[in-house]
């Protein structure tokens, strides 16, 4: 039996609400129809210090355990979720936001590129931010965060490290 982890979904958006967080809304089902538990969730303007603040509160808090974010990832003007989340992390997954680009090549070709997805841990918390598209949530969901958020997957998964506080 898979042990529940404590989840806290963010999304980083100027014009979404919580009328039409799809992106969120899903994340939310998708992980707590895995049994883990929505441990808070809510939305933050792009905007790099209210996104540290937000993120420094879940890695701060001993109950949090991983922050979903999505949204803020791409190239535009207000995408900074990759600079406001990079310099909290104790140490970087790389082969989150390198797997997320594989699997996401083969549903949107080379687009994939405009992706800076990427992953991390701090405080013993583990920390993934992807794309704002609903599409991009469920790659990242069913083709990397389902199966490494079970403490059950074998040979490895982060949830185990995260439960026994090995990081």
């Amino acid at each position: 039996m898979a042990e529940a982890l404590n989840i806290v979904v963010l999304t980083v958006s100027d014009t979404r609400t919580a009328e039409n967080d799809t992106s969120g809304d899903y994340l939310v089902e998708a992980l707590t129809g895995q049994g883990h538990q929505l441990h808070g969730r809510s939305i933050v303007i792009d905007d790099i210090y209210r996104l540290r603040a937000s993120v420094s509160q879940a890695i701060a808090d001993p109950d949090a355990q991983v922050v979903l974010l999505t949204g803020g990832t791409g190239f535009t003007g207000r995408d900074s979720t990759p600079e406001a989340i990079e310099p909290l992390l104790d140490s970087r997954i790389d082969g989150f936001g390198e797997l997320f680009r594989q699997l996401s090549y083969a549903e949107i070709g080379t687009s994939t590129l405009q992706s800076r997805a990427l992953g991390g841990i701090a405080n013993n918390t583990l920390i993934f931010c992807m794309p704002g598209s609903t599409g991009a949530c469920k790659t990242a969901w069913g083709g990397i965060l389902e199966t490494q958020l079970d403490s059950t997957h074998r040979p490895c998964n982060f949830a185990e490290l995260i439960l026994r506080g090995h990081h």
